[in-house]
């Protein structure tokens, strides 16, 4: 790979081998020293032009379990507050000798962009509305590592599917993979030729529950929202969410996914987060090993331990 900016950029070959790498990083955890020295000498930047605390810090944690040396670059109190561009923050860093940069930008493309500007490996981690592959290659590890396969599974991603780069991608991800896919939520939080996606469409969860294998659950991303999508919290929950007696109509062995942060309450009540078929704690359990795979693949493991 020279880079990581799209999961449809990836074959079901490329995604198996990010995962099959993956399994064998995971174990580092279980180590008294959760630590190898695979990269160390390299350079790795986050270059998070967009608020987020939970992506950061899994590539954060990530990187120095592979060795390298990590710079955290947030926008705020940064010389981008100050209004410098992307392209000469970009240019700043190249002169730093920075190996790889971790993106995360509010506008959909800026990680393409980069590209154009480095010589570094540049990692997608989430721009705009567009994309964010390292969220759906951990589910897709995840969704394997629980039920043992992704092909055939059929899996139902629900909720706010307008404002989610998350949606894109995992749909993306389990389409390659080989699942069967159904988009559900208010047709006012459904992207326009959402029907193009490849997946099926509803706005009936009911209707979907008995026959679904992963249950992928969205967050409503009220800060996105410029106006009123749908006429409550309350009702949201009524129609949309999942409580204990929806998760009840779920087949047996089906699992709820969440990329989180979650709105208790809303999408999801705290019976089903907390649930045994929940593996919302495992994603971030596996985001970390999965970046790791990422970094690793990107970067050369081989050539950096020589």
């Amino acid at each position: 790979m020279d880079h990581l900016l799209s999961i449809q950029d990836l074959t079901a070959a490329d995604i198996t081998t990010i995962l099959d790498t993956a399994a064998g990083l995971k174990d580092i955890a279980l180590r008294p020293i959760k630590k190898v020295p695979t990269l160390r000498g390299r350079t790795v930047c986050n270059l998070f032009l967009e608020d987020s605390t939970r992506t950061r810090i899994s590539f954060e944690i990530a990187a120095k379990r592979l060795s390298a040396d990590v710079i955290n670059f947030s926008a705020k109190g940064s010389s981008v507050s100050k209004g410098e561009s992307l392209k000469d923050t970009a240019l700043t860093l190249q002169a730093m000798g920075v190996d790889a940069i971790v993106i995360r930008h509010a506008a959909s493309g800026a990680p393409q962009q980069l590209t154009r500007w480095v010589d570094a490996k540049v990692l997608n981690a989430g721009d705009g509305w567009h994309q964010h592959p390292t969220q759906a290659l951990l589910d897709l590890f995840t969704i394997r590592e629980r039920l043992g396969h992704v092909e055939g599974l059929r899996a139902a991603i629900v909720g706010d599917v307008f404002h989610s780069r998350v949606a894109r991608s995992v749909c993306q991800g389990l389409l390659t993979m080989g699942a069967e896919v159904t988009i559900v939520g208010p047709p006012t939080l459904l992207p326009p030729r959402v029907d193009t996606w490849g997946a099926a469409v509803s706005a009936d969860l009911d209707a979907v529950l008995d026959k679904t294998d992963v249950l992928y659950l969205l967050r409503v991303q009220r800060e996105r929202m410029g106006q009123q999508f749908f006429p409550s919290s309350r009702e949201y929950a009524r129609i949309w969410g999942v409580d204990r007696d929806r998760l009840a109509r779920l087949p047996e062995g089906a699992i709820v996914m969440h990329p989180g942060p979650m709105n208790r309450g809303v999408e999801i009540s705290a019976d089903a987060a907390d649930a045994a078929n929940s593996v919302i704690t495992e994603q971030v359990t596996n985001g970390i090993a999965v970046r790791m795979s990422c970094l690793y693949l990107l970067l050369g493991g081989e050539q950096a331990t020589a």
